[in-house]
């Protein structure tokens, strides 16, 4: 990738969003945003291609499935992350496609967007975690493929794990969860 090209797709994820009148977010690519809807209101997340053109694509794919709509946040740890994408809601599933790491070095820190995996590199699927805090420790080490960039006062609000490893005892849910390109309303 040419420099130009690089400082292009930089300067892009800086363009995050323009706030509308009625107080909507409208993304400045749209294409490469994602709504998640909470019961108390809307994340926007900037998807990152230029670190992860794979998983974007995959997660673009699921969310146009309606996959992750409904799904709960299982494992939420305060001061540190809140998971989600399990269908199975306990942390042991997946969509059923394994995806190779596209590891980079963009740091772990609050509002970051990262994929959940097993031991293996190459074993994240459909569960993603949303940072709360910053964790330098797992940088170079998962997948980042976006950043919430509105809405991180909803995140906050997720109900926290009591139970061992973060797990939630009658936990928040996603509302649903779009591509910002495929909204009309």
């Amino acid at each position: 990738m040419t420099a130009r090209k690089l400082f292009a797709a930089a300067f892009a994820a800086l363009l995050f969003t323009a706030s509308l009148p009625e107080g909507r977010a409208m993304a400045a690519d749209p294409e490469n945003t994602l709504y998640l809807d909470l019961e108390w209101g809307r994340v926007v997340i900037a998807m990152r291609p230029d670190l992860a053109p794979n998983h974007v694509a995959r997660i673009k794919e699921l969310t146009r499935q309606g996959f992750y709509d409904g799904l709960v946040f299982h494992r939420v740890i305060d001061g540190f992350m809140v998971q989600t994408g399990d269908p199975r809601g306990d942390g042991t599933g997946g969509s059923g496609r394994k995806l190779k790491a596209e590891f980079s070095n963009e740091p772990h820190v609050r509002g970051v967007v990262s994929m959940a995996r097993a031991r293996s590199p190459d074993s994240a699927d459909s569960q993603f975690f949303i940072m709360l805090g910053d964790a330098p420790y797992l940088d170079g080490q998962y997948t980042v493929w976006g950043k919430v960039v509105e809405g991180m006062e909803f995140i906050d609000r997720i109900k926290k794990g009591t139970q061992p490893n973060g797990r939630v005892k009658d936990p928040d849910r996603i509302v649903r969860m779009r591509v910002a390109a495929d909204v009309t309303d």
